[in-house]
C-alpha cells in the first residue's frame, strides 16, 4: 500500500493556496474584482487586504494555512489507507 508524503502534500497545498490568496488581492487591487473574497479572508488572515503588502501578508498566512491542511489530509489518508 502506497503512502502519501506528508511533507510534500503540505508544501503543495501551501504553495497553491498562497498563490491563490496573493493573486486574489492583486486582482482586487488592479481590477476591483474579488474584493468580497478578500474581505472575507481578511477576517481570518490578520493584515490581509487589497494592497501589495496586504497580498504578501495574505500569501504568508495562506501558505501556513494550506501547509497545515495538506499535512492533515495526508496524515488522515495514511491512517485510513491502512484499514
Amino acid at each position: 500500500m502506497q503512502k502519501i508524503s506528508i511533507k510534500a502534500l503540505g508544501l503543495s497545498f501551501g504553495i497553491v493556496w498562497s498563490f491563490l490568496i496573493f493573486f486574489s488581492a492583486i486582482l482586487a487591487m488592479w481590477c476591483g474584482r474579488g474584493t468580497h473574497f478578500v474581505s472575507i479572508f481578511a477576517d481570518f488572515y490578520y493584515g490581509y487586504n487589497v494592497t501589495f503588502i496586504g497580498s504578501i501578508i495574505g500569501a504568508i498566512w495562506g501558505f501556513i494555512d494550506g501547509f497545515v491542511c495538506g499535512i492533515l489530509i495526508a496524515w488522515l489518508y495514511n491512517k485510513f489507507a491502512r484499514v
